[in-house]
């Protein structure tokens, strides 16, 4: 009987021991704590925006911002909710819709109207007609903004302009001029949040 009551003690202890690790492992995994990171993470930078007072997510582009407008300014946008640990901000915009005709003769596929780079992490607008930061190329080779102009020719005749906003944690080591593809190639592995508005347009 003793040895029975011994036998038991020892499977006791084993199975105490054996608990008391497996606690150990799961309150130090870091698959847990990065996993707790990214919920925090996700729910803090829910409140990141881009906005526009000109037109609606999704709505369309009113005419004097396109080629068709004696002006062709850049639409007013508004920034909202930037994560503290921002260093600088990248804006983009281009339209998805051009025509095969164009991809083929441009070797593209997708028109980049807007490259902005190096914004400012505190920026809240950027005006009507107004750039911040450092201007990158758009598609026609030029550090401006591109008014939208799909040609009425193809279709679809009505494109969309995807502006996307990025905040980085860093400053992005690229000059005036820079493509888009510089740009997207330069901010991998820096983005903490993303934002995004869609304009349409259609010539009359």
């Amino acid at each position: 009987m003793r040895g029975v009551s011994v036998i038991a003690m020892i499977l006791v202890f084993i199975i105490i021991s054996a608990a008391f690790v497996v606690s150990l492992r799961h309150i130090s995994s870091p698959g847990i704590s990065a996993a707790s990171n990214t919920t925090m993470n996700n729910t803090s930078y829910s409140s990141f925006e881009l906005i526009s007072s000109t037109f609606a997510d999704g709505g369309p582009i009113p005419s004097e911002y396109t080629c068709d407008g004696s002006s062709g300014l850049s639409p007013a946008l508004s920034i909202i909710g930037t994560p503290t640990e921002t260093r600088s901000l990248v804006l983009i915009m281009d339209d998805p819709d051009i025509p095969q005709a164009v991809k083929d003769a441009r070797g593209i596929d997708v028109f980049d109207h807007w490259v902005l780079f190096n914004i400012p992490p505190g920026t809240k607008e950027i005006l009507e007609g107004d750039s911040v930061g450092t201007p990158g190329a758009n598609s026609a080779g030029q550090n401006t903004y591109a008014a939208p102009c799909p040609p009425v020719q193809y279709e679809p005749s009505e494109h969309r302009y995807v502006f996307t906003l990025y905040a980085l944690d860093e400053e992005l080591p690229l000059k005036i001029g820079a493509s888009k593809h510089n740009v997207l190639a330069a901010v991998q592995g820096h983005i903490i949040a993303q934002a995004q508005i869609t304009g349409r347009y259609k010539r009359k």
